[in-house]
């Protein structure tokens, strides 16, 4: 705690974040501060514009953190609050390490075998481009569970940005590294074990911290349109389905609240990949 407490680094966050929240304060309570008078000549060119006459696009829509974090301490003691922290991270875990079980294999493999990457590649791109929101309505056709439908659109969320790094890591090692370990008699097996999978893991660290947190987005909007798989409201149906509740119940607090929720958990779950990174690359330290 020492340590970091005196790391100008926290500090710089510290201060990122306590100037963001009164930002964010003063727009939100810009309309009460501000004079209205001094936004009519505004109003009068939007009239003349076409626009309404009291229309104007206020910040101050959104909740104030003062106002969050009252609608926030509540929520804190209902189970269903966390049971939907449960449900998503669960459905993230899922997706991400079958996505990773499947993908670093599949890049590696595009990687070292010319055979395999012109049958896999062409498939590979083809179908890459599809946003994995594009495939909800499919899945939860196809798939026997709403539940499992989910985890399927958070594996693709991650599938892909792991392969495409994976394999451009794999490839973007000096190929003197080859040559050295060729004259040397290194069978095709070392070469993978020594040149090819330590040159590819900093490659497969940045896919998985992005793949992360590709599938936190993901997963929200699936629990949204799916109606949060199997739970229902009140229960627990997942982050995403608790901010469609709060929307539906016209509680905006609650939508940062839900919004705030993803961020923290999507940033500590990259934030671990990354030291998990750190861990299993310790040459990096060295440059």
């Amino acid at each position: 705690m020492k340590k970091m407490l005196s790391n100008p680094v926290f500090w710089r966050g510290a201060v990122s974040i306590v100037v963001f929240l009164i930002l964010w304060e003063i727009g939100s309570r810009s309309k009460q501060w501000m004079a209205p008078e001094f936004f009519t000549p505004f109003k009068e060119f939007l009239g003349a514009m076409g626009f309404k006459k009291d229309y104007l696009p206020w910040i101050g829509a959104v909740p104030a953190p003062s106002a969050v974090l009252k609608s926030w301490i509540p929520v804190l003691g209902q189970a269903g609050y966390w049971q939907s922290w449960y449900m998503s991270f669960f459905r993230v875990m899922g997706g991400f390490i079958a996505a990773m079980i499947i993908g670093i294999p599949f890049g590696l493999m595009l990687a070292v075998s010319r055979v395999a990457h012109d049958v896999g590649f062409p498939v590979f791109e083809v179908l890459r481009p599809i946003p994995p929101l594009a495939w909800v309505p499919a899945s939860i056709i196809f798939w026997p569970t709403q539940e499992s439908a989910i985890i399927f659109i958070t594996f693709l969320g991650a599938f892909y940005t792991i392969v495409i790094n994976v394999l451009g890591g794999a490839r973007s090692i000096d190929v003197r590294y080859f040559q050295a370990a060729q004259s040397m008699g290194a069978s095709r097996w070392d070469i993978f074990r020594r040149v090819i999978l330590p040159g590819t893991l900093p490659s497969i660290v940045v896919g998985s911290a992005v793949g992360m947190g590709i599938t936190w987005e993901v997963v929200v909007a699936a629990e949204m349109i799916s109606g949060g798989g199997s739970q229902q409201a009140g229960t627990g149906g997942g982050l995403g389905f608790f901010i469609w509740n709060s929307y539906v119940g016209g509680s905006y607090e609650q939508i940062v609240v839900g919004m705030i929720s993803i961020g923290v958990a999507g940033f500590v779950s990259s934030e671990l990949l990354r030291w998990g990174g750190r861990y299993v690359t310790p040459w990096l330290k060295a440059r």
